[in-house]
């Protein structure tokens, strides 16, 4: 079964130096951008993350600071990442608890507002957890037959998971052919932030996902606790978390 595309689909990835969302860099990322016509492209960034990156963390994908002591820091390539996924669709493994919360960490430091929302996400990692939980090397092997090499290195693991979602689309034939719906059989959870912190509930308000709040919107703790929205802001939250704080409590002072 081949994906029915009605705009580009950029598989991507991302090495960093950590799992922290909030704090940790990207240190390398690499994209296949798959267009409606089946033509492709393909790039990887090495990027300076300007902090240690630690000696566990480059066992893993082997990228020391030696090896991105003279790349361009994020800064200078989100301009050509967001002209990348503009307009676009965006697909992964894990990506939707990790890569798409962590890219949008970045940009928004770098200053490019982008919103990711109006992406439509595939995680063929979710597929995987459905059917046959494993790594992505163990979905590699499954799904293709083939063993992985350089597993961990973003251009090898972006690849494979390309390769991974066309084998899916051909081994189960209950899973549709199109990004909006893959997206959302994908999609566990919905949220109004990448971290999960914020939720929606049945009329389509933000509510918290956390706290002595938990359940209740943001707009209605905004105007009981009018000191709350100040911690929130001041607390280690994700920037992205704190973007959708900031709209929500705007848009409460506006209205009230």
């Amino acid at each position: 079964m081949q994906l029915k595309l009605k705009r580009p689909l950029v598989f991507f990835d991302l090495e960093t130096t950590g799992l922290n969302i909030g704090s940790d860099r990207i240190v390398e990322l690499s994209y296949f951008k798959l267009f409606p016509d089946y033509s492709s492209e393909t790039r990887t960034w090495r990027v300076n993350p300007e902090m240690h990156i630690p000696e566990a963390v480059s066992k893993v994908h082997g990228i020391t600071d030696d090896d991105v002591r003279e790349c361009p820091v994020f800064a200078q390539i989100a301009k050509d990442v967001e002209k990348t996924i503009e307009g676009c669709d965006l697909a992964g493994y894990n990506s939707n608890n990790f890569d798409i919360p962590l890219l949008a960490e970045e940009l928004l430091r770098a200053g490019v507002d982008f919103d990711l929302h109006k992406c439509r996400f595939i995680d063929a990692f979710s597929i995987f957890q459905k059917h046959e939980p494993r790594t992505l090397t163990a979905a590699y092997r499954f799904y293709c037959g083939k063993e992985l090499e350089d597993a961990h290195s973003a251009n090898a693991d972006t690849m494979a998971t390309f390769e991974v979602l066309q084998a899916q689309l051909d081994r189960y034939p209950d899973l549709p052919d199109t990004v909006e719906a893959l997206s959302d059989c994908t999609t566990l959870h919905q949220y109004a932030d990448f971290a999960g912190k914020i939720g929606y509930d049945n009329c389509g308000q933000e509510i918290f996902n956390f706290g002595k709040y938990k359940g209740q919107q943001l707009s209605e703790v905004f105007l009981k606790d009018t000191g709350y929205y100040g911690w929130l802001i001041n607390a280690d939250f994700p920037a992205y978390t704190k973007k959708v704080f900031t709209k929500v409590f705007v848009e409460t002072r506006q209205k009230n």
